[in-house]
């Protein structure tokens, strides 16, 4: 939740991204981000201030659209469509009345207004309403982008929440049940802990963590969250993993210095990740790291030494920058709904069936 990435892909005939030709990235206003983050717990007026918060997003979002387009030369009539997925600010798939709902801050209508190209947003509801989790969305394009025919590898991806998709190395690999769930919280616990006590929005390449030393005792009542040990499919979002959870968690330890939280939030980050290719039996031989998680360098050690023998490498290794991941998977899925092709998996999010995400709110 600190920016808004954008790529410009060129899918070409085969369908995959052969070519990123335009990256940008826009910071969010700290008026912005603090409202999306108090959105993500109840609050007072939120019907008034989510729909404010959305027209600012896709402001920010047509920003984004503008500098990509300059940056490549190309016109808007010259893009097919905008794949925009929103703030997620509730994620309760499955809970209350059996079905559940998720929730992305966007105005996807406004955004085609501005930018004058087809959008195509909304990506999970859809899931949700065939019995699904609604997430990850993005197993089905790392299986695209990054499985291989013999090796076999794990693609993490690294955001607030991190997820994980196994890729099993075999020459059936596409035909084979895709995996993919979320592990628990990314950067989520530790960003909000570093700008609560240093101002900075987040820990820049876990210098700070890297300072600290990592209490066992509170590592493991974090880790005696039940999601932890709830089996696939399953998802969670900053509504379960945010400052409230943690203070709750923290009872007991208020003697513990700063540094030793942030350096503990990051064992937890590394851990869940770890305990979720150990849960599937999987070992990969190539572990490859994407999102705001892989620029943590501390996180990234304490990672590997979680995993022995796995190689972990960040995905830019596989020519992607890890940044650009995400939004590049988002465009994905908008050409797959503009192609009316399905995209999600039932052997991920466990819904009833794989099926066509996304609604398109023409130009």
């Amino acid at each position: 939740m600190d920016g808004v990435d954008g790529v410009l892909a060129d899918f070409g005939d085969s369908g995959l991204p052969t070519q990123v030709l335009a990256s940008a990235s826009r910071p969010l206003s700290p008026a912005l981000r603090q409202e999306l983050l108090a959105l993500n717990t109840p609050g007072d007026n939120e019907l008034h201030r989510a729909a404010l918060a959305a027209n600012a997003l896709a402001r920010l979002y047509a920003h984004i659209v503008a500098d990509l387009l300059q940056a490549s030369q190309l016109a808007p009539a010259q893009i097919t469509a905008i794949g925009a997925h929103g703030q997620t600010v509730r994620h309760r798939p499955q809970e209350f009345d059996g079905t559940g709902y998720t929730l992305q801050l966007n105005q996807p209508a406004l955004l085609a207004e501005l930018c004058g190209i087809d959008v195509v947003a909304d990506f999970r509801s859809r899931d949700v309403a065939a019995g699904g989790q609604g997430a990850p969305l993005v197993p089905p394009f790392h299986r695209a982008a990054f499985g291989h025919p013999t090796q076999s590898r794990a693609v993490l991806n690294i955001g607030g929440i991190s997820n994980i998709t196994l890729l099993p190395g075999a020459a059936d690999t596409l035909e084979a049940p895709l995996i993919g769930f979320d592990c628990g919280p990314g950067n989520a616990l530790m960003d909000a802990w570093c700008q609560m006590h240093t101002g900075a929005a987040y820990d820049d390449r876990g210098h700070w963590a890297a300072q600290g030393v990592v209490n066992a005792s509170l590592l493991a009542a974090l880790q005696d969250e039940p999601f932890f040990a709830k089996p696939p499919p399953k998802s969670t979002g900053r509504d379960l993993f945010n400052l409230p959870w943690l203070r709750q968690r923290l009872a007991g330890f208020e003697g513990l210095a700063a540094q030793d939280v942030q350096a503990t939030l990051t064992e937890l980050s590394a851990w869940a990740c770890a305990q979720a290719l150990r849960w599937a039996s999987h070992s990969p031989e190539l572990l490859v790291v994407c999102g705001g998680g892989a620029l943590n360098d501390y996180l990234i050690q304490r990672l590997q030494a979680a995993l022995l023998s796995i190689r972990v490498s960040s995905s830019a290794e596989l020519g992607v920058a890890p940044t650009e991941v995400e939004a590049l998977a988002f465009a994905w899925l908008a050409q797959q709904t503009v192609l009316r092709k399905t995209s999600s998996t039932a052997s991920v999010t466990g819904a009833q069936g794989a099926r066509i995400l996304g609604a398109v709110y023409p130009a």
